[in-house]
């Protein structure tokens, strides 16, 4: 539930949570950002380079940051909610049937995909930069870096399935801790160098650009690294709400963030040979243990935000139907928010095992990182423009001038990001478009199956005349049909009718319908109709932040007069084998992906909640 919650009582706690949460994936960025500005580019460590590339980071974190995500983003929430599937959501629900909205559902769903494609380098490129700082500890000795990285890794990833609830009470002061050594860090070599602070004049960086043209793409993948978890901030923000996210970013990690950039920048001044590891040279020798340690305790909290959101996506993509249903845990009982998808968890721990292999160093891992978050982040600003348009007409001018010279930056990163394909950015694209080519085919594939169910059903009126005609066997208790559709009469009812010739005295046809917002409130989640013969229909709407539970539905509905009784009650479940067959609305690729896809998806009866016992499955080809 959205925290705006607002009470000044709770804006302090909350905005220090936040810090554990929302910004631990930018806040990681200085460990590896200015080395990688540089070293990607081939820029020499100089006093004017070192200018321009600091103004150009000031002004991406204004810009990106402050301006479009803090300051104009956040207003995007889905009642409470952010993150690019529920922006999505909320602009397909406001928009008429047109092209266009069609085009906003592929940049949503686009956008989703890249953002799980960036959940496995975020804790690789994240814990990897945090024990590169072992070097420097101890520069001659043959430290085992990638296995003490790897070996982190399956610990982050097998405490998962214990939930964070005890842990993220302590994430917010540990971040508290880093973003103050980190603004430390920086005060100590500006007050050496106090000449970098020039260099939040833009002058520096238009300069920077102009003088490098040839270089300039490369140079802007490099800064773009500091931007990075700008997605990470809107997407969590129905944890925390806009108040604390706001508090938190200007009176600390801003002002962190900048005075350690700075910090670096004098350092480079100082001593350009520095190039190699800007962030940990920074500290003296006899803190370079303890920071070492902070660091990877920032790196492994990052990292914990980022596997979190990518559970919250798939448990949402699940509900919008883009992807085949996966079994979802709840690791908290008081936060309903706090979820563990084994599946998911399990391919990021492999993939980001598989990175830190392939590539051996957080610089290696710079080349692959960005691509898709930058993606990700370009897609969120024309949703953002066509919600504030849709709000209000046709929005403020100065509103949406400001929005579309945000989108031409974006698009200057996105494409600057193109010029680390070769240097591993291939990856996450490739990823990236195969996650959504998944999605779109999941999409499609159930389309074409319920169309054809819906061919075949039996409308309600006939039904209903034939059971008055010829009456099957009533038998007492009562029948729970699962229905994906709220019209006519579901396949798993006729078929019980036709080869069983009974009926039971009450009948309710249960259908489960998400609708495009995080939540319904309990007053508005049920309407039920008689349909005649003791048969009722019963919809259930959920949000597609909730998991339905069929059971509880049943009770809730007590007050609408169904009276449901475990011991008297049957579930009836019509389960599909999918069988190729010799027309098909999909191509034979997507459809051998589809039906692959549905065999393994978690069977209805255990992703609703269906009691084991009271069930009866009847089975049913469909060919697609």
């Amino acid at each position: 539930m959205s925290a705006e919650r607002g009470s000044n009582g709770k804006l302090l706690p909350l905005s220090v949570a936040a810090l554990g949460v929302v910004f631990g994936d930018i806040g990681t960025s200085p460990l590896y950002a200015i080395s990688a500005c540089f070293t990607y580019s081939r820029i020499a460590v100089t006093a004017p380079h070192v200018f321009g590339m600091l103004s150009l980071i000031f002004w991406s974190l204004m810009l990106v940051i402050s301006l479009k995500y803090v300051a104009v983003v956040l207003n995007a929430d889905n009642k409470g909610e952010g993150g690019v599937l529920a922006l999505t959501a909320l602009v397909v629900n406001t928009e008429r049937e047109s092209p266009r909205k069609k085009l906003y559902g592929a940049l949503g769903i686009l956008g989703a995909a890249l953002f799980f494609s960036d959940g496995a380098i975020t804790p690789a490129i994240s814990v990897l930069s945090a024990m590169e700082g072992l070097h420097v500890v101890a520069p001659d000795a043959q430290i085992p870096i990638v296995p003490i990285t790897i070996g982190l890794l399956v610990g982050l990833f097998m405490i998962q399935k214990h939930g964070t609830a005890s842990m993220g009470r302590i994430f917010g002061p540990v971040m508290l801790g880093w973003f103050s050594i980190l603004g430390v860090m920086g005060i100590g070599w500006i007050a050496q160098q106090p000449q970098v602070l020039y260099a939040v004049n833009p002058v520096y960086a238009f300069q920077f650009l102009t003088d490098h043209q040839i270089s300039a793409l490369a140079i802007l993948a490099g800064v773009f690294l500091t931007v990075t978890g700008g997605e990470a901030l809107y997407a969590d923000m129905g944890h925390f709400g806009k108040a604390p996210i706001r508090l938190a970013w200007i009176v600390v990690v801003m002002p962190a963030l900048l005075l350690n950039y700075f910090g670096q920048g004098a350092l480079l001044i100082h001593k350009p040979e520095a190039i190699s590891n800007p962030f940990y040279l920074m500290a003296p020798q006899w803190g370079l243990l303890p920071l070492v340690a902070i660091a990877t305790a920032a790196t492994v909290i990052a990292s914990q935000a980022v596997i979190s959101g990518v559970f919250s996506v798939t448990r949402s993509a699940v509900s919008l139907g883009l992807l085949p249903r996966v079994r979802v845990e709840h690791s908290s009982a008081e936060n309903e928010g706090q979820i563990y998808v084994p599946s998911t968890n399990w391919v990021l721990m492999i993939a980001s095992i598989a990175l830190v292999l392939g590539f051996g160093s957080s610089a290696g891992l710079a080349g692959a990182y960005g691509l898709a978050v930058s993606g990700a982040m370009t897609i969120v600003t024309p949703l953002t423009l066509s919600l504030i348009k849709s709000r209000s007409g046709h929005g403020s001018l100065a509103l949406r001038v400001g929005l579309s010279f945000l989108f031409v930056i974006d698009i200057a990163f996105l494409l600057a990001n193109f010029t680390k394909v070769q240097d591993g950015g291939w990856l996450p694209l490739v990823s990236g478009l195969v996650i959504y080519w998944l999605m779109q085919t999941w999409r499609r594939g159930r389309a074409s199956v319920l169309a054809r169910l819906m061919r075949e059903q039996k409308p309600v009126r006939e039904l209903l005349d034939e059971i008055k005609k010829d009456p099957p066997v009533r038998v007492p208790g009562m029948a729970v049909f699962l229905d994906p559709k709220a019209t006519g009469m579901p396949r798993a009812l006729l078929s019980n009718i036709k080869f069983n010739r009974v009926l039971h005295e009450k009948v309710v046809l249960l259908s489960v319908v998400t609708r495009e917002q995080p939540r319904v409130p309990p007053g508005k989640r049920l309407h039920m109709s008689q349909l005649g013969e003791g048969i009722v229909r019963l919809v259930a709407d959920v949000g597609f932040l909730e998991k339905p539970n069929i059971v509880q539905i049943l009770r809730d509905a007590a007050s609408l007069g169904i009276a449901y009784d475990p011991e008297e009650t049957t579930f009836f479940v019509s389960r599909e084998e999918l069988i190729p067959g010799q027309r098909s609305d999909l191509p034979p690729l997507r459809r051998k992906a589809f039906i692959q896809m549905s065999r393994n998806a978690q069977v209805a009866t255990a992703y609703f909640g269906v009691p084991s016992g009271r069930v009866v499955e009847i089975g049913t080809r469909v060919e697609i």
